[in-house]
């Protein structure tokens, strides 16, 4: 395994590599354009990895062997905490994960270094469309594992945003068929400015759908809802309340269930 840190113009900057993980411990600033290159050995398999040490791990499925993940200024760190990827000493690293560790019950959605595209690297969210293009409101944001909901805007308030769609909705991809017993949505909750959403259809993979109900609430909304070999699923046909607000949004969404048997 490596684990690397690329400039702009294409050259390392740093490496590390080891048979079971490879830590690299990196005195240096990012630069607009720097991203980071972790190679794995093996695909189809769990990994934990950490971009930066303020994000913490993320406990992903790769389905690919070669993850970059690029470094965000400027806008595109709006929806980040403001210490990740900053000074001058960075602790990062890939490992393989240990089977304890997916095998039992656990949030099956969450991802703090999702980003934009298909990079083999699973959880994975998209949407149809994000609030005028603004990081602050990629579909990315729902699956960071944040939950504050009272406000909105740069990190920790980041949201999905729908820019008023009435057609929105966001994607969850598991990268490989997984085991559902119960769907946890937190939705935006900064009232007066927010709106929220009554009805909501969740679509699976296997080609069934559900349909759930929401009031308004800063509470998490909870639905036991059992699924096996489910790929990903949809959140669709959201409608508003009948209330002046046109901005609804959602904060997080939890998938707990389990790997497929």
């Amino acid at each position: 395994m490596v684990t690397e840190i690329v400039g702009k113009d294409g050259s390392v900057r740093a490496s590390a590599q080891g048979e079971c993980r490879a830590v690299l411990v990196w005195q240096g600033a990012y630069e607009p354009g720097d991203r980071i290159r972790f190679h794995a050995e093996e695909t189809g398999c769990f990994y934990g990895i950490q971009a930066d040490d303020v994000l913490g791990e993320a406990l992903v499925y790769l389905t690919k062997g070669e993850l970059e993940y690029e470094i965000p200024f400027e806008e595109k760190k709006t929806s980040y905490n403001p210490k990740a990827f900053s000074g001058d000493l960075h602790y990062l690293y890939i490992r393989r994960a240990e089977p304890h560790e997916w095998a039992g019950l656990r949030n099956l959605a969450v991802n703090p270094m999702d980003q934009h595209g298909d990079r083999g690297c699973y959880p994975h969210a998209w949407a149809n469309v994000e609030t005028r293009g603004e990081a602050v409101f990629a579909a990315r944001n729902a699956i960071d594992g944040v939950t504050a909901n009272a406000s909105h805007g740069n990190w920790p308030y980041a949201s999905w945003g729908i820019n008023r769609r009435d057609d929105a909705a966001f994607t969850l991809e598991f990268g490989r068929p997984v085991d559902i017993e119960e769907i946890v949505l937190c939705t935006r909750a900064d009232f007066p400015h927010d709106n929220w959403w009554v009805k909501a259809d969740i679509v699976f993979s296997d080609g069934t759908r559900e349909q759930v109900s929401m009031e308004k609430s800063s509470e998490p909304h909870r639905f036991a809802i059992k699924k096996e070999g489910i790929a990903w699923l949809r959140l669709e046909n959201l409608i508003k309340a009948d209330d002046p607000s046109p901005f609804p949004a959602l904060t997080q969404i939890e998938v707990w269930g389990k790997e497929r048997a």
